[in-house]
C-alpha cells in the first residue's frame, strides 16, 4: 500500500462502497423484484420518456446486449411498453411500471441515504457532494490514453 497515491486510496474505498451498495441495493430491492441496473432503467425511463434503446444504452451502465434483455424482462412483466412510430422504436413506461417505481422509490432513496445520514453531518454530506461533483466533472473532461 506504501505504492499508492491518496487518489488511488480514494478511488479503491469508491469501488469498494459503490459494489458493497449496490449488493445492499439488490437484496433491498428483491421486495419489489427489481435488481439495481432494472431500477435505474425504470427510473431513466421515467425521467426521459419516451426514448429509444439506443439513448436509454447511453443513461445506464449496461450494454446493448444486456439492455435488450433486460428491456425484454421488463416489457414481459409489464412495467414498459415498446411503441413504433414508423422506423422509430420509443419506450415508455406503463401504469404498472409508475406504480412499481412510485412504491420502490421513495424506500430505496431513504435506504440510500441512510449510508450518509447515519455517518455524515449535513455539512459533511455537503462537503462531500461538491468534492464529488469536482472530481466527476473533471472525469469527464479526462481522455484515455492512446495505445
Amino acid at each position: 500500500m506504501q505504492n499508492n497515491t491518496l487518489g488511488s486510496l480514494i478511488w479503491l474505498r469508491l469501488v469498494k462502497f459503490t459494489n458493497q451498495s449496490n449488493q445492499m441495493s439488490n437484496d433491498f430491492l428483491k421486495r419489489f423484484n427489481l435488481t439495481t441496473a432494472q431500477f435505474d432503467v425504470l427510473m431513466q425511463i421515467r425521467t426521459y420518456q419516451p426514448l429509444t434503446q439506443m439513448e436509454l444504452a447511453e443513461r445506464v451502465t449496461v450494454t446493448q446486449g444486456g439492455i435488450s434483455r433486460m428491456l425484454v424482462r421488463l416489457e414481459n412483466e409489464g412495467y414498459i411498453e415498446r411503441k413504433c412510430d414508423w422506423k422509430t422504436k420509443t419506450i415508455s413506461l406503463t401504469e404498472k411500471g409508475e406504480r412499481i417505481l412510485d412504491q420502490a422509490m421513495p424506500e430505496q432513496l431513504e435506504f440510500q441515504s441512510s449510508f450518509f445520514d447515519e455517518a455524515l453531518t449535513e455539512d459533511e454530506q455537503k462537503t462531500l457532494y461538491k468534492l464529488m461533483t469536482k472530481v466527476h466533472k473533471n472525469s469527464q473532461k479526462k481522455e484515455l490514453p492512446k495505445g
